[in-house]
């Protein structure tokens, strides 16, 4: 098991002397981020430096403020998880977010993964050769056959190709294996409306990257019958999560956000929202 930080130390130090600036919460968190790029140096990836990720998460802060509201526990976990994944949060990639949420009535930061940033993982994996997800419209050609000769066609309308009808995702293995999952889109909206803790949220992908949620959502219900490694099955399991602590290994550290989640799936099937709860 990997040896946790103590988080509430690490604040206390990263803190420093911020009586000059207690009014500006932004300032604050920024301070803590600036005393945490060792930290932060550590967990990137080659292709990442510090100073760029350390960037890209004050920028977060400063085009979402209310990021400087949450608790600085939840926050630097939230960053670490991204940095330890090598996504970039909050950016026009898409590869994952840190999102204000209420959890019992407490601002909390929740980590998420974008569908982008799911799909670079499953090519890190190395065991697949290709992976996507598709929006059909109506005026496509599309047919797709489940069973023992599974079949999937789409064709796409080169103009006039109407609205959204469903969403699917596909993944071929290096060793010829493949698999594909299609959901129509009003299964897309009750499943976000069930599993997303952060479907209400007003600063949830869901409202502004509609698309890009949907795409991520069939892509977790057909990697699941992917042969996929131990690795990917531990970042997929971060994805919507709040911590409060920080270890060399952030899967280690467990969630504190209220709800229960299937080991077999990584769907929740269990929320349990305190009085004046819910989505920021």
């Amino acid at each position: 098991m990997a040896m946790t930080t103590n988080t509430a130390g690490t604040i206390a130090k990263a803190a420093g002397n911020t009586a000059a600036v207690k009014t500006d919460p932004k300032k604050v968190l920024n301070a803590y981020i600036a005393k945490m790029e060792g930290q932060i140096a550590k967990a990137l990836p080659s292709v990442l430096t510090p100073e760029r990720f350390s960037r890209i998460v004050m920028t977060a802060v400063s085009s979402t403020p209310k990021l400087a509201e949450t608790t600085p526990q939840s926050f630097l976990g939230a960053m670490m998880t991204a940095a330890q994944l090598g996504l970039e949060p909050n950016t026009p990639l898409g590869q994952a977010y840190l999102l204000p949420y209420k959890n019992k009535g407490v601002l909390e930061c929740q980590f998420q993964i974008g569908y982008k940033g799911l799909i670079d993982l499953a090519y890190r994996s190395g065991q697949v050769s290709i992976i996507q997800a598709q929006a059909v419209r109506e005026n496509d050609e599309f047919s797709y056959e489940y069973g023992l000769e599974p079949k999937l066609t789409h064709k796409p309308a080169l103009r006039d190709r109407g609205e959204v009808t469903c969403y699917y995702a596909m993944f071929r293995t290096k060793d010829g294996g493949f698999g594909f999952e299609v959901m129509s889109k009003e299964d897309i909206l009750a499943h976000a409306e069930r599993f997303s803790q952060s479907y209400g949220s007003d600063f949830s992908p869901w409202k502004t990257s509609f698309d890009a949620m949907a795409k991520k959502t069939v892509l977790k219900q057909v990697l699941r019958y992917a042969p996929l490694k131990s690795d990917f099955v531990k970042a997929v399991a971060s994805d919507g999560t709040i911590k409060h602590d920080i270890a060399p290994d952030m899967s280690e550290v467990p969630t504190v956000a209220d709800y229960v989640v299937d080991g077999d799936t990584g769907e929740v099937i269990e929320v349990n929202v305190a009085e004046g709860g819910g989505p920021a």
